[in-house]
């Protein structure tokens, strides 16, 4: 998935994440993320948000996020929200659920 624009997805309300995804010059993922709880589970916010991504094909993108207490799921579909709005794609693919 390549990234063309900018794509903004989620809240600043509690337990929510915004997240902000925009193309980048360069190949790789650039994360700045900024978070309360960023002592105890700033690491697996960050592994959520690159994880997500390369399962979506991004190889490269500028990626600020502003977490609000979100839960790995929350994270997640921020991320991939925000990834398809940034590629202007629309041919989303639901890998979450219940059985998954």
């Amino acid at each position: 998935m390549q990234i063309v624009t900018t794509g903004v997805a989620g809240t600043m309300e509690s337990s929510d994440i915004m997240v902000r995804i925009e193309p980048s010059e360069h190949e790789g993922i650039e994360l700045t993320l900024e978070s309360a709880v960023m002592q105890q589970f700033g690491k697996q916010i960050e592994r959520v948000i690159k994880d997500t991504l390369k399962e979506l094909g991004v190889a490269s993108a500028v990626v600020n996020a502003v977490d609000k207490g979100a839960l790995d799921c929350t994270i997640a579909a921020r991320v991939s929200a925000a990834a398809y709005r940034a590629a202007k794609r629309t041919d989303y693919v639901w890998n979450g659920g219940v059985n998954k």
